[in-house]
């Protein structure tokens, strides 16, 4: 006598429903995963502001300790940053702000009298960057399309 081995195996309803139900999980997914993209262009805007304003803030101490109104370059880390005379605050010219920041890789640096503006490298738009103003050392930050 002979015993037939029963067949294992997945139906095709079965296979069919799998998909359908991955077919669904990856709608909700890659909406998600394209958010994160501007919402990480949007904290690396965010994380050079903080960078600038505390660039900024070194290069005035640094300034401010030597005493000498007078001086239009503070030497941060052997490199020597251009400052307005009488405030410290860095240049927005070349040699000032980008010095004093030293590191803004992932960003394009342009420079004009009296402001600089950063902008992401990847991705973004016109509106999602950080400009600063050499004469106060103010930045303004714009988050609105990253």
């Amino acid at each position: 006598m002979r015993v037939l081995k029963s067949q294992s195996g997945f139906t095709m309803i079965e296979l069919v429903v799998v998909i359908v139900i991955l077919g669904i999980l990856a709608a909700f997914a890659v909406p998600q995963f394209a958010n994160l993209r501007s919402e990480a262009r949007t904290a690396a805007v965010n994380g050079i502001a903080a960078g600038l304003r505390a660039a900024v803030a070194v290069a005035k101490a640094k300034y401010q300790v030597v005493n000498n109104m007078a001086l239009t370059t503070v030497d941060m880390d052997g490199n020597s940053v251009t400052v307005t005379a009488a405030t410290g605050v860095p240049r927005s010219a070349t040699g000032g702000i980008n010095v004093a920041i030293a590191d803004y890789s992932g960003f394009t640096y342009t420079t004009g009298a009296p402001t600089s503006t950063f902008w992401p490298t990847s991705g973004g738009s016109a509106t999602c960057g950080v400009t600063y103003t050499d004469v106060t050392g103010a930045l303004v930050v714009d988050t609105s399309t990253c």
